[in-house]
Protein backbone atom coordinates (compact mmCIF):
# COMPACT_ATOMS: atom_id res chain seq x y z
CA UNK A 1 0.00 0.00 0.00
CA UNK A 2 3.28 2.22 0.11
CA UNK A 3 3.77 2.25 -2.82
CA UNK A 4 0.80 3.19 -4.34
CA UNK A 5 -0.23 7.07 -4.85
CA UNK A 6 -2.78 8.85 -2.18
CA UNK A 7 -5.30 9.19 -5.02
CA UNK A 8 -5.00 5.58 -6.10
CA UNK A 9 -5.74 4.35 -1.85
CA UNK A 10 -8.20 6.78 -1.84
CA UNK A 11 -10.01 5.52 -4.85
CA UNK A 12 -9.31 1.56 -3.17
CA UNK A 13 -11.20 2.69 -0.11
CA UNK A 14 -13.99 4.71 -1.54
CA UNK A 15 -14.61 1.38 -3.93
CA UNK A 16 -14.25 -0.86 -0.95
CA UNK A 17 -16.52 0.93 1.05
CA UNK A 18 -19.49 0.59 -1.54
CA UNK A 19 -18.75 -3.20 -2.08
CA UNK A 20 -21.88 -4.74 -0.52
CA UNK A 21 -19.37 -7.59 1.14
CA UNK A 22 -17.66 -5.27 3.34
CA UNK A 23 -18.80 -5.31 7.04
CA UNK A 24 -21.11 -2.86 8.19
CA UNK A 25 -19.08 -2.00 10.37
CA UNK A 26 -16.43 -0.68 8.17
CA UNK A 27 -18.35 1.37 5.78
CA UNK A 28 -19.98 2.82 9.17
CA UNK A 29 -16.66 3.82 10.57
CA UNK A 30 -15.91 4.89 6.81
CA UNK A 31 -18.33 7.42 6.72
CA UNK A 32 -17.80 8.55 10.28
CA UNK A 33 -14.01 9.12 9.04
CA UNK A 34 -14.75 11.17 5.98
CA UNK A 35 -17.41 12.94 7.69
CA UNK A 36 -15.10 14.18 10.28
CA UNK A 37 -12.39 15.34 7.73
CA UNK A 38 -15.26 17.15 5.81
CA UNK A 39 -16.57 18.69 8.81
CA UNK A 40 -15.85 21.89 10.35
CA UNK A 41 -16.77 21.02 13.97
CA UNK A 42 -13.58 19.45 15.50
CA UNK A 43 -13.14 17.48 18.60
CA UNK A 44 -10.67 20.05 19.30
CA UNK A 45 -11.07 23.99 17.91
CA UNK A 46 -8.33 24.88 15.51
CA UNK A 47 -8.13 28.32 17.46
CA UNK A 48 -6.04 25.99 20.11
CA UNK A 49 -2.28 26.22 19.69
CA UNK A 50 -1.07 23.44 17.41
CA UNK A 51 -3.08 20.61 19.17
CA UNK A 52 -6.17 22.23 17.01
CA UNK A 53 -4.83 20.94 14.02
CA UNK A 54 -3.26 17.84 15.41
CA UNK A 55 -6.41 16.32 15.89
CA UNK A 56 -6.98 16.46 12.24
CA UNK A 57 -3.37 14.75 11.79
CA UNK A 58 -3.66 12.31 13.96
CA UNK A 59 -7.55 11.22 14.12
CA UNK A 60 -7.83 11.06 10.26
CA UNK A 61 -5.44 8.87 9.70
CA UNK A 62 -5.70 6.38 12.35
CA UNK A 63 -9.41 6.08 11.33
CA UNK A 64 -8.85 5.29 8.10
CA UNK A 65 -6.19 3.00 8.75
CA UNK A 66 -8.74 1.02 11.06
CA UNK A 67 -11.08 0.95 8.24
CA UNK A 68 -8.28 -0.61 6.06
CA UNK A 69 -7.68 -3.15 8.81
CA UNK A 70 -11.59 -3.97 8.90
CA UNK A 71 -11.81 -4.77 5.42
CA UNK A 72 -11.27 -8.19 4.68
CA UNK A 73 -7.64 -8.42 2.80
CA UNK A 74 -8.98 -9.83 -0.37
CA UNK A 75 -11.75 -7.36 -0.86
CA UNK A 76 -9.19 -4.32 -0.45
CA UNK A 77 -6.33 -6.00 -2.52
CA UNK A 78 -9.25 -6.63 -5.33
CA UNK A 79 -10.23 -2.49 -5.27
CA UNK A 80 -6.63 -1.63 -4.83
CA UNK A 81 -6.08 -3.40 -8.22
CA UNK A 82 -9.16 -1.65 -9.52
CA UNK A 83 -7.98 1.68 -8.70
CA UNK A 84 -4.54 1.44 -9.72
CA UNK A 85 -6.32 0.02 -13.74
CA UNK A 86 -8.41 3.13 -13.50
CA UNK A 87 -5.69 5.60 -12.98
CA UNK A 88 -4.24 3.91 -15.67
CA UNK A 89 -7.22 5.48 -18.13
CA UNK A 90 -6.30 7.91 -21.13
CA UNK A 91 -6.87 11.65 -20.09
CA UNK A 92 -8.14 14.28 -22.06
CA UNK A 93 -6.49 17.39 -22.35
CA UNK A 94 -8.57 18.48 -25.25
CA UNK A 95 -11.43 18.13 -22.62
CA UNK A 96 -9.49 19.92 -20.11
CA UNK A 97 -8.68 22.87 -22.57
CA UNK A 98 -11.95 22.85 -23.59
CA UNK A 99 -13.60 23.42 -20.01
CA UNK A 100 -10.63 26.13 -19.51
CA UNK A 101 -11.77 28.27 -22.13
CA UNK A 102 -15.45 27.34 -21.11
CA UNK A 103 -14.49 28.88 -17.81
CA UNK A 104 -12.50 31.94 -18.87
CA UNK A 105 -15.32 33.27 -21.21
CA UNK A 106 -18.09 32.68 -18.60
CA UNK A 107 -15.50 35.03 -16.21
CA UNK A 108 -15.01 37.49 -19.01
CA UNK A 109 -18.70 37.81 -19.75
CA UNK A 110 -19.64 37.86 -16.07
CA UNK A 111 -16.71 40.94 -15.67
CA UNK A 112 -17.96 42.45 -18.61
CA UNK A 113 -21.64 42.20 -17.71
CA UNK A 114 -20.42 44.04 -14.13
CA UNK A 115 -18.73 46.33 -15.44
CA UNK A 116 -21.07 47.20 -18.16
CA UNK A 117 -23.90 47.51 -15.06
CA UNK A 118 -21.61 49.78 -12.78
CA UNK A 119 -20.13 51.90 -15.04
CA UNK A 120 -23.05 52.89 -17.06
Amino acid sequence: MLGTSRQTRRAAIYRAARDPRVPWYAKALAICVAGYALSPIDLIPDFVPILGYMDDVVIVPLGLLIVIKLIPAEIMAEHRALAATAQDRPVSHTAAIVIVIVLAECILLAGWLCYRSFVS
